[in-house]
């Protein structure tokens, strides 16, 4: 594979978005094909796509093109400071926090701390759901449709490249990655069993 020719047909594939806050970085020492990890909120500049190249030839090219867009699209769809209920209290409760420390008032330096870590969690529950999962599943395929493929065609594609990666890293898929098959399945028209909503707000 030539690797020069390939990071260009990648970053060519990517949204403008893609382009702007993500980065694609040669890891061959990695034992995964390609991966990606939760940006923290002050981490600040392009997210890393680390990809195997060496382990990244065995896919096809249709299997690459929507494995890189579902990467992208997950790392995108990742918002820390998007304004919703969970961000004004994490905001109210750290104002809150800060006040009652300088009042020394330890009753409301409990309820402020516990107000805040509540909304927190909330935040990191939602950027860390299966709902986020499928969610960059399917704005990758609308990539892919941008591109040529078929809605189709790419949930098919993105379907194989699941199980290819597995079979390349020799380990069965996980249960999140069970769930997003079963997802794809029915995008796909493979299976008209569509992923349960509740399954859909679990981590």
């Amino acid at each position: 594979m030539n690797l020069d020719a390939e990071i260009s047909h990648l970053l060519d594939l990517m949204p403008a978005s893609g382009r702007m806050m993500t980065k694609i970085v040669s890891q061959p020492q990695q034992a995964k094909v390609i991966e990606t990890s939760l940006p923290m909120p002050w981490q600040q500049g392009t997210r890393p796509i680390l990809i195997n190249f060496d382990l990244w030839q065995n896919l096809s090219r249709s299997q690459r093109d929507l494995l890189l867009l579902r990467s992208v699209s997950g790392l995108i769809g990742i918002k820390w400071f998007k304004p919703n209920i969970y961000q004004a209290i994490t905001a109210a409760g750290l104002l809150g926090l800060l006040i009652e420390i300088s009042q020394g008032d330890a009753v409301g330096i409990i309820v402020a701390g516990g107000l805040t870590a509540i909304a927190t969690n909330q935040i990191w529950r939602s950027n860390r759901s299966i709902k986020k999962e499928l969610d960059a599943d399917e704005s990758a395929i609308q990539v892919a449709i941008r591109r040529g493929y078929t809605e189709t065609e790419a949930a098919r594609h993105l379907l194989s490249a699941l199980e290819t990666v597995a079979q390349i890293e020799n380990r069965p898929l996980n249960f999140t990655e069970l769930l997003r098959s079963q997802n794809l399945r029915v995008i796909g028209n493979l299976s008209p069993v569509s992923v349960p909503s509740n399954l859909r707000q679990e981590k």
